[in-house]
């Protein structure tokens, strides 16, 4: 009997524990922003959050959960903050201009266009993305900070060395402090210089978010509904940029499949088999009118406006055999042109094989077959695989299938390209999931 008991509460902690992990997980990029606002020390802030997980390890066990774990997770990160400026000398004479922010978070100031400028994560990605750092340390920097991934994951979704996303992430750091970069939203011009690549940060986000890098999930909504609401505060604070305006009916668009993209057994389903009447029809009209604003008379469309416009070919057909696939392979078509890419070519070879056959895409395929940024890439085999398929050569589409499957880090990703093998029917990828700095998927 004791036994039993002693084996129960065992279990009941070890589910305390995984609880812990998975709040962490999903409050850890606002523990770090607003933490690094307090100590203006990146490296510092990412500590303080550690130590709070490990004090929510140790007490909730005991305690249980609370019923708002992450602001639990605040109150004794800030606590720790306290101790550990207390401990260097460092308040000072600081404690009084401290003693406020140390309090309860005020509430989101709105500048003169009414947008929320005093959005701890937003600050976060303006100051990663500051011009003081080079674009690829900007993005290693923003995936670790808002999304919470490993250098591993990051090295995973870049095709590049795990050591070399670390050294480019201390780097940037090490820069911020040295440049005493202020942890502030910045405004006017400098926040104009800088908006671009704030929004292949959100963009970032919303992708990990959508086809995460790795793990067992199919999505993780908590990251796609922080991106798509950091691209409706930029939407309100920009209202008169394409791009941001592209940007955000890219993301809403997508978001209107989520609930359709996971079967009732938590198993993927690819676009062409989703139930389109679980797509979320007020997201759908939100990144129309947001990709209407976006293409507005006299714009040209930039590369999320683009992507959006592929999007929304998909959310305008009543069914997967009415898409207009000719248009989206124009659309591709210019995306190739403002934005050209390896995986952008991939993507126009599903189009163009959904439009013009597999043989014409198969000639784009193994085009690519030599890119080297695209060695390693899971999706170029699966792609590959597919078409063969198409083609009727069966056994060679299934050794495709499972050299894809071997690439997978994710675990959905890998079981479902063995499931395609095994069965040797095709199945049509439109837009596969791609690195962090191409296409999203549109799954």
């Amino acid at each position: 009997m004791k036994a039993s008991t002693a084996g129960s509460v065992a279990a009941g902690a070890s589910e305390v524990r995984d609880a812990v992990r998975t709040v962490f997980r999903m409050e850890s990029a606002r523990l770090v922003a607003g933490l690094s606002r307090l100590v203006r020390d990146l490296d510092l802030a990412e500590e303080l959050a550690q130590d709070a997980l490990v004090a929510a390890l140790e007490r909730w066990p005991e305690s249980g959960v609370p019923d708002r774990p992450g602001a639990w997770l605040m109150a004794a990160a800030r606590n720790r903050a306290v101790d550990r400026l207390r401990r260097e000398s460092w308040l000072g004479r600081r404690r009084e201009a401290l003693a406020g922010e140390l309090g309860p978070s005020p509430a989101p100031a709105p500048d003169a266009d009414g947008a929320e400028l005093g959005d701890d994560l937003l600050r976060l990605a303006f100051v990663a993305c500051h011009p003081v750092l080079l674009p690829e340390a900007r993005v290693a920097l923003a995936l670790r900070l808002l999304c919470g991934l490993g250098t591993d994951e990051i090295a995973r979704a870049f095709l590049v060395p795990e050591t070399t996303v670390a050294q480019r992430i201390v780097r940037a750091k090490r820069t911020l402090a040295e440049a005493r970069v202020p942890f502030e939203l910045p405004g006017g011009a400098e926040r104009e210089a800088r908006l671009a690549s704030v929004l292949q940060v959100v963009y970032l986000v919303f992708n990990e978010g959508y086809a995460p890098s790795s793990g067992t999930g199919w999505l993780r909504p908590a990251l796609c509904e922080e991106a798509l609401r950091l691209g409706r505060v930029l939407a309100r604070i920009a209202p008169e940029e394409p791009e941001v305006q592209g940007l955000s009916a890219l993301m809403e668009l997508q978001a209107s499949r989520a609930a359709a993209r996971v079967g009732p057994g938590g198993e993927p389903v690819l676009l062409l088999d989703q139930d389109r009447g679980r797509w979320d029809r007020v997201l759908i009209g939100r990144g129309l009118a947001a990709l209407e604003r976006a293409a507005a008379p006299g714009r040209a469309l930039g590369p999320y406006a683009l992507q959006a416009s592929i999007a929304a070919c998909h959310a305008r057909a009543p069914t997967a055999s009415e898409t207009d696939w000719p248009r989206i392979v124009a659309l591709y078509d210019a995306l190739a042109q403002v934005a050209p890419s390896p995986v952008v070519e991939l993507n126009r070879a599903v189009a163009v094989s959904m439009a013009l056959g597999p043989a014409a895409a198969m000639e784009i395929v193994d085009a690519l077959s030599e890119e080297p940024s695209l060695r390693g890439y899971h999706l170029l085999p699966c792609v590959r695989g597919e078409l063969l398929l198409r083609l009727g050569r069966v056994e060679a589409g299934r050794a495709e299938l499972r050299r894809a499957a071997a690439l997978a880090a994710s675990a959905r990703e890998r079981k479902l390209l063995l499931e395609r093998a095994a069965s040797g029917r095709p199945v049509v990828r439109e837009a596969p999931a791609s690195p962090r700095a191409a296409a999203p998927p549109a799954r």
